[in-house]
């Protein structure tokens, strides 16, 4: 009885391989070029590269250089809502980010900072750079003004916003 289930079994799957083989003989060769239009129209594969969203926009507006992130800090409208860090400079009047989660990292280029003013529950960490080259940093408690670039600078130089990072 074992043996004749074995044989039945045995039988029934090479008959399944020999369709396969006869099925994918009628098909004929497979055409290359009809897969690479298939997947030539279906969209890329989205890879995050940390460049920010519409930064030409925003450079061409507003003289901002916004470059890459992690996305947890991200230029608001000032007066959008309270807790945003502010940015004083002398060219832009006020420039205002939004902070989200207990850490965030921001490059960015912002000219003549002369101030910042801490977010609500973050304390930020600002990089300057000065024209020689030279870097400052400065950390600003959470809803705290603190001077920085040309304010704290003893020569008075102009300082580039170079980098911003929060942590709770």
């Amino acid at each position: 009885m074992k043996l004749a289930r074995r044989i039945i079994a045995t039988g029934a799957v090479a008959a399944a391989c020999g369709a396969t083989v006869i099925a994918t003989g009628l098909v004929g060769p497979h055409d290359a070029s009809a897969a690479a239009t298939v997947a030539g129209e279906e969209p890329g594969y989205a890879v995050e590269d940390f460049n920010y969203p519409q930064a030409d926009k925003i450079k061409d507006e507003q003289g901002i250089v916004l470059k890459r992130g992690d996305g947890h800090i991200t230029l608001a409208p000032c007066g959008s809502r309270t807790g945003l860090l502010e940015v004083y400079t002398r060219t832009n009047q006020i420039v205002c980010f939004s902070v989200t989660g207990p850490t965030g990292y921001l490059s960015l280029e912002i000219p003549s900072v002369y101030g910042v003013k801490g977010a609500a529950g973050v304390e930020a960490d600002v990089t300057l750079r000065a024209p020689d080259e030279a870097v400052q940093e400065v950390t600003v408690p959470e809803n705290s003004f603190e001077p920085v670039g040309e304010s704290i600078d003893p020569n008075g130089r102009s300082h580039i916003l170079v980098e911003i990072r929060t942590s709770a």
